[in-house]
């Protein structure tokens, strides 16, 4: 079953049960999908190309609630939250700090890097291997980590 069939069953439960906040996420989804295919001109997108939106739709959430939270608006922080949850559950399994670590850890012998001046190689290289899978400031910061 494709995202896009989940979606849709998804938004007939959510109806059903009226759950107004489910479902007006999920139509946020569906259009970002829908925006997405129609911007490549194709009908169905790969589940890769799925999961970048989902991940896109998460950090623009992520981004927001950080600037609420800097902006002392707890209501709109409760309901990003909410939100992050309900688009969290469309994206694959998220990996732990332990993995993500060991992870970068064997790109950096992969590629041979051996200084800070080779962040941009490893970066390149971490990120297809966990794409949706964590964010991309958890790789950044183990990155100079183990590049220092």
């Amino acid at each position: 079953m494709s995202l896009l069939d989940q979606l849709n069953e998804d938004m007939k439960q959510a109806m059903r049960a009226k759950e107004k906040e489910k479902l007006s996420v999920i139509r946020m989804l569906k259009a970002a999908l829908q925006n997405e295919a129609i911007r490549l001109g194709t009908d169905d997108i790969s589940p890769e190309g799925e999961i970048t939106i989902l991940s896109r739709e998460m950090k623009q959430r992520r981004d927001s609630l950080t600037e609420f939270k800097k902006a002392d608006r707890a209501d709109l922080v409760e309901k990003l939250e909410d939100e992050m949850v309900i688009v969290q559950s469309y994206l694959p399994k998220q990996l732990s700090e332990e993995e993500v670590a060991e992870i970068v850890k064997v790109t950096i012998d992969e590629v041979g890097a051996t200084s800070p001046a080779d962040f941009g190689k490893v970066m390149t290289a971490v990120m297809p291997k966990v794409k949706g899978k964590t964010d991309g400031n958890v790789v950044n910061k183990f990155v100079k980590q183990y590049l220092s």
